[in-house]
């Protein structure tokens, strides 16, 4: 894990240094969540890195781990599919990480002045960014943020499976798999299901 970016940004005198992540932007059904991260002192837990790298069971752990943590504090936004098609998902997944932002810094009454934020993105907002190539897996805060985000995710697609059994979301959470895409092709599209995305698009048409 290499903290370097963010030791430099906080000898500058920045105090809050909050990282953020998303999760489920290439997904076809269900929102965009994010997740923002603000911890004090050395690395608190071991083991946060992408949450891609990291097995489900792993995740869930740490994302209590996290959450539970008193030297970790954390925010979440969720962006639903009917916005993501109304704004697309690129403007979406920003807003969800403001939204993310907004959350952390509401629930513990602190106001971040320096963000790092994971792959090619800038949040619309008067505050220090700097975007990071693989920031989940190189600096603690979006590691940390990318596997609650994840998580918290997982969760809503797994609740949004009782809802909509047919497309077994608990499996793929809403990602173009082969089992979703032939689901889909069965079923048609549900309310949660990105319709501005091609491959539901292209289904739409034919149902």
């Amino acid at each position: 894990m290499n903290l370097n970016e963010e030791t430099r940004i906080k000898k500058q005198g920045f105090k809050y240094v909050i990282g953020l992540d998303e999760a489920g932007r290439g997904a076809l059904a269900g929102p965009v969540v994010a997740s923002a991260i603000y911890y004090k002192g050395k690395n608190p837990i071991q083991g946060v890195k992408d949450s891609k790298k990291i097995s489900p069971s792993k995740r869930k752990n740490l994302a209590l781990k996290l959450t539970n943590h008193p030297c970790v504090l954390w925010g979440i936004g969720i962006v639903p599919s009917k916005t993501i098609d109304k704004i697309n998902i690129l403007e979406a997944s920003k807003i969800a990480m403001q939204k993310a932002l907004f959350d952390l810094e509401k629930k513990y009454k602190i106001k971040a002045d320096y963000l790092i934020l994971d792959g090619k993105m800038k949040l619309d907002i008067p505050i220090n960014q700097i975007s990071i190539i693989k920031g989940d897996d190189l600096i603690f805060s979006c590691s940390a943020a990318s596997i609650i985000a994840k998580v918290t995710r997982d969760f809503l697609m797994e609740k949004a499976s009782f809802k909509y059994p047919e497309y077994s979301f608990e499996r793929h959470k809403g990602y173009g798999t082969k089992l979703h895409l032939s689901m889909l092709k069965k079923y048609g599209a549900c309310p949660i299901h990105r319709k501005s995305f091609k491959p539901i698009k292209k289904i739409d048409n034919k149902v």
